[in-house]
């Protein structure tokens, strides 16, 4: 399955909201050493209810915008 997101990463709280077909993710992590890839991929991860490694970025890992696979 694959999933568009579009990430805010530094927010004060973190959010998640679906918009169309694109899911707003809002991360406290900074965008460095990727540590808010791995928080939204941790959140898609709970949200879908799949291990952590089955979530894989495809596209986007310097962008906000992203393509996630799952599963």
């Amino acid at each position: 399955m694959y999933l568009k997101v579009f990430v805010t990463p530094g927010a004060k709280r973190e959010r998640v909201e679906e918009k169309g077909e694109t899911l707003v993710i809002s991360v406290r992590e900074a965008a460095q050493g990727n540590q808010a890839n791995a928080r939204v991929r941790a959140i898609v991860a709970a949200r879908f209810d799949v291990p952590f490694g089955k979530v894989r970025v495809l596209a986007g890992h310097r962008s906000r915008s992203k393509m996630l696979s799952i599963g």
